[in-house]
């Protein structure tokens, strides 16, 4: 919603690169060049991906991400690799990378935030062009178009929200298509294929191929924390939610890999120099979470979400997650009826398969809103599930709702969000200041705490700091050293 609505994606998705990187597998030939009928393909999708994950930056950060990606590139042995690769760094608040057909690459933002040198964004942007060197995605698409998940993007990708989601089948389809949480799935062996091509161009390219590795652990770290932040009580993704193989389980296979192969460069200072002031978490364009809050200072709401949930903010909507049920707050055309609006958004849910409506709706006032809801019970394999549709007038042309799922007879997990959502004020607003990266030399007498204590954030900030540096627990620091911090913007 910015009219860039909302919100994203993530499941702050222990993510992982649409490959991530490890180990095992033959390195396949890649010396054919990128053909025309694959950069057709990456160029119909490549304005979806963009639109799906908060557009495409520019500036000097974006220009030296598409540097590094296109000089890893040309290690691919692609015969038109400079010219044909097109890499985008993404303005996302999850930690993700990933690639289509034709030269497509990614990186969001938050994970280029995550790594510590140039040799990590090397590693990362070479692991997915190892995929579209070794045509993996035209291999998962044969396959999705005889089991399709997502329709025309699904071919080739599918939602990290969805998975193998035991809440859904056709609802669910259409529950999680709009959000940004899609992303690339490949088998287990393409993603190892791809991290044996990473290693490989990372070693051809002259930087140290453990960076491989070393940006596996702090991508696992950073799940760690973030399960630990959002109360869940493992690192891992909630099963529905998990798409590719834990990076923590990878870290040692990488490093396995890179055994006698020597060491490299890794540019650390060029690196952290050109990342210093990037925007870190949330874009306020797209609305910010802070704690169980969700706010947004252009569209001037806020919402709060039930205790035992977390929250993934994308382009096109604000996903809630917990083990009872998940939603989802996104907007679509509205004319001024908001009956006629949630039967809609049921229709659009239903799809072209299953017939969906509510069963009635009723009116209410939400903390001087006007609003309305309506709710389905949907059949799902030997279950049933609850489906909701909470929808608020905000005028007379301009709607939001929540779509909410969850176990049959459940659906007041969310009554206390429905009823949070409110108007905020100017002041309110104005107070949302975006995070960014700040790198500082450390100082005599500089430690992990009190530098810590400069961290944006009122909670966890050593644990905060030393995720975001990639230092163990018995790390200290040495003066002149350079570290990052997450500062308020100015």
């Amino acid at each position: 919603m910015s009219r860039k609505i909302l919100i994203a994606g993530t499941a702050p998705m222990a993510l992982a690169l649409s490959g991530c990187m490890g180990g095992g597998g033959s390195v396949p030939s890649a010396s054919t060049p990128i053909t025309q009928q694959e950069a057709q393909q990456g160029a119909q999708y490549h304005p979806q991906l963009l639109s799906e994950f908060g557009g495409a930056m520019s500036g000097s950060q974006a220009t030296y991400v598409e540097q590094v990606g296109k000089n890893i590139a040309v290690q691919s042995g692609l015969g038109n690799a400079r010219d044909s690769f097109t890499v985008s760094l993404l303005n996302s608040p999850v930690n993700n990378a990933f690639a289509v057909p034709g030269g497509y690459i990614y990186s969001t933002r938050q994970l280029v935030s995550l790594m510590n040198n140039e040799a990590e964004l090397a590693g990362v942007l070479g692991h997915e062009v190892g995929h579209v060197a070794a045509r993996h995605s035209q291999r998962r698409q044969q396959a999705a178009q005889r089991n399709s998940i997502l329709g025309v993007l699904g071919a080739i990708g599918s939602s990290i929200l969805l998975g193998d989601s035991s809440i859904g089948n056709t609802v669910s389809r259409g529950f999680m298509q709009g959000s940004q949480l899609l992303t690339l799935r490949f088998s287990r062996k393409q993603e190892l294929e791809a991290d044996d091509l990473g290693i490989l161009y990372l070693q051809r390219a002259g930087y140290d191929p453990k960076a491989m590795s070393t940006v596996l652990a702090s991508l696992a770290a950073q799940n760690s924390l973030d399960a630990r932040l959002q109360g869940r009580g493992n690192a891992s993704v909630p099963e529905w939610a998990s798409t590719h193989p834990d990076p923590a389980s990878r870290v040692r296979t990488a490093l396995a890999k890179t055994e006698g192969l020597g060491s490299g460069v890794t540019n650390r200072d060029t690196f952290l120099s050109r990342i210093d002031g990037m925007i870190y978490g949330d874009d306020p364009e797209q609305g910010v979470i802070e704690g169980s809050r969700f706010i947004h200072p252009e569209l001037m709401l806020s919402f709060t979400a039930p205790q035992g949930f977390y929250m993934v903010n994308g382009t096109r909507a604000v996903s809630i997650n917990g083990q009872s049920g998940k939603a989802q707050l996104t907007l679509a055309p509205y004319a001024g009826d908001l009956d006629s609006y949630i039967r809609q958004q049921f229709k659009t849910l239903g799809g072209e398969e299953q017939t969906l409506a509510p069963s009635s709706i009723q009116r209410t006032t939400v903390n001087g809103i006007r609003a309305a809801y309506g709710s389905a019970r949907v059949n799902n394999g030997n279950s049933q599930v609850d489906v909701t549709i909470f929808a608020y007038e905000f005028s007379n042309d301009r709607a939001y709702h929540f779509q909410a799922i969850t176990p049959a007879g459940q659906s007041n997990a969310f009554s206390s969000m429905f009823q949070s959502m409110r108007r905020i004020t100017q002041r309110e607003a104005s107070a949302v200041i975006p995070r960014q990266v700040d790198v500082v030399t450390v100082r005599r007498g500089d430690t992990v705490s009190s530098l810590a204590r400069r961290m944006a954030y009122d909670s966890n900030q050593v644990e905060r700091f030393r995720v975001l540096n990639a230092m163990e627990s018995s790390d200290t620091l040495r003066a002149g050293q350079k570290v990052k911090l997450v500062v308020r913007g100015r």
